[in-house]
């Protein structure tokens, strides 16, 4: 094999040369403090040589373009070039030493000390290049296309052996009950009805635009790789006001399976590993390229709240959903455009839209403590779901169970201290709200609430509301105390009452 030489002049990566002096310094001190040498003074005798040696490792690792960009490079080609300075700079060094030094400087330290920098240097490439790898792992977005003349273009209806032919395969498939969930809500006699049931979102991608008012998708979106994807393109296809029916196995749903299927105790366990395989490795930035490497995305655990809020992000309505033995049936109506694809974070720690003073929308930062895609979900679960006590909603699919625990505590709101520093917040103050929920309060209030800051504590705990409209009051007096009294002593008077209550009337946030 050649050696690929980089003569031309280029900027080399401070990162790398840093990286490379660093582990000279350790290895020098490594190799002196532990090997047995036969010189009482081995700093005196190696430091030189070994500044020196390095200068010998730099100049040939220039050559060898090692100091480019380290995200630019390839890992095969970076190791191989590690392995070509090391030879060349352990050479040169020895016939330096043999041919001025007479063997004064030991063969021995000098291969020593260069294995443990190609050791050192080859951890820290393969760690880079693996993380690198699953931090690029981004397919290709799909191309949000203008919607030209997006009207039904009609079809001649199936004849009887096509639709009875249908339905059967639709029952084989499914289930009879399915069979009938579909027949209520589609008409699967209709040539302008699709039914897909590929993994890949490229059949329905073959087809042409506004054919189908109505695209059923039954495979389970829990093998499905590219869900973003196959909702976009069928947002596409569809007319305007088309319907799209998609199943999926509910997180629930698997833990009831399991721990009913499996003897107590060991139903636990092979739960807990389950989730952890099908539900966090998808997620976590470094697990999650390997994870569709190894299982190209099948069976994944998805909650409702992350299914639903993917149809909302990609464009749908959820209008009704039922759940058919193991599998929850989704039907949609498109009532917009996807919004533009950006990469989902799925970390512990998120930022919010919020609505500050002057009406300045900042980003309130949190402990996550709803499943992902729940952000879209905000006018669903107002339209869908009751209120309880306090103007939290019942039942709420959005938080997840480590969430309920966390709010319960406040322990969700701690990275919210960031916007205190930053000036985006104070300490006493109405709750900062998103632009949906914003918009629902009256045009008073909206106007009251965009003169001051919001705030950590809200008087929520002061006044201790019942009602959504009672929540509403609390703020409103608040707020009309801060323009009376003036904002220090109101908050000053609010203070003591909401520590009163968080601490003596088990007052929380969840």
């Amino acid at each position: 094999m050649t050696i690929k030489l980089h003569y031309k002049y280029y900027k080399p990566s401070i990162i790398s040369l840093l990286t490379d002096f660093f582990i000279f310094i350790i290895g020098f001190f490594v190799v002196i403090e532990w090997l047995p040498l036969t010189t009482n003074t081995p700093y005196e005798k190696y430091t030189g040589a070994a500044v020196f040696y390095y200068l010998i490792w730099v100049l040939i690792s220039y050559y060898l373009g090692r100091y480019r960009p380290l995200h630019k490079l390839k890992y095969i080609n970076q190791t191989l070039h590690l392995f070509y300075v090391s030879i060349l700079s352990f050479g040169i060094a020895w016939f330096l030493s043999f041919l001025f030094f007479d063997g004064y400087y030991s063969v021995y330290i000098i291969f020593t000390y260069t294995s443990f920098i190609v050791g050192i240097t080859f951890i820290f490439y393969l760690i880079y290049f693996m993380l690198l790898y699953a931090v690029e792992y981004e397919d290709e977005p799909i191309k949000i296309l203008e919607r030209e003349a997006a009207y039904l273009k009609p079809a001649p209806p199936l004849d009887n052996v096509s639709y009875e032919t249908l339905c059967k395969t639709l029952a084989a498939h499914s289930c009879q009950k399915a069979l009938e969930f579909l027949s209520n809500q589609a008409d699967l006699r209709s040539g302008n009805t699709y039914v897909n049931f590929s993994t890949s979102f490229f059949d329905v991608n073959a087809k042409p635009n506004y054919i189908y008012s109505t695209i059923i998708n039954l495979e389970k979106l829990n093998n499905i790789r590219n869900i973003n994807k196959l909702f976009t393109v069928v947002n596409q296809k569809l007319p305007d006001d088309g319907r799209f029916v998609c199943c999926f196995e509910s997180k629930s749903t698997r833990k009831k399976r399991i721990l009913n299927s499996l003897p107590f105790g060991i139903n636990y366990i092979y739960y807990s590993i389950n989730y952890i395989y099908r539900r966090l490795m998808p997620k976590v930035f470094f697990s999650r390229r390997l994870y569709y490497d190894f299982t190209q995305g099948k069976n994944r655990i998805l909650t409702k709240a992350e299914v639903f809020g993917r149809l909302y992000f990609c464009g749908f309505e959820v209008l009704v959903d039922k759940k058919i033995g193991e599998l929850h049936y989704v039907y949609a109506r498109r009532i917009q455009q996807p919004k533009p694809t950006t990469k989902k974070s799925y970390g512990p720690l998120i930022k919010l839209r919020r609505v500050g003073k002057n009406g300045k929308i900042f980003d309130v930062y949190k402990i996550r403590t709803m499943h992902s895609y729940s952000e879209y979900l905000q006018a669903y679960v107002y339209d869908h779901y009751d209120l309880q006590e306090g103007g939290k909603f019942n039942n709420d699919i959005r938080i997840s169970t480590l969430g309920r625990i966390m709010r319960k505590y406040f322990l969700d709101e701690l990275p919210m201290l960031l916007n205190l520093l930053k000036g985006d917040m104070k300490i006493v103050g109405v709750r900062p709200l998103s632009n949906h929920y914003f918009n629902l309060y009256s045009k008073e209030l909206q106007e009251k609430r965009v003169k001051f800051k919001p705030g950590l504590l809200p008087p929520f705990y002061a006044d201790m509301p019942q009602t959504m409209e009672e929540i509403q009051d609390s703020e409103m007096k608040y707020l009309t105390q801060c323009e009376e009294k003036g904002t220090f002593l109101t908050d000053f008077c609010y203070f003591f009452k909401i520590l009163k209550n968080i601490f003596f009337k088990s007052a929380r946030s969840a």
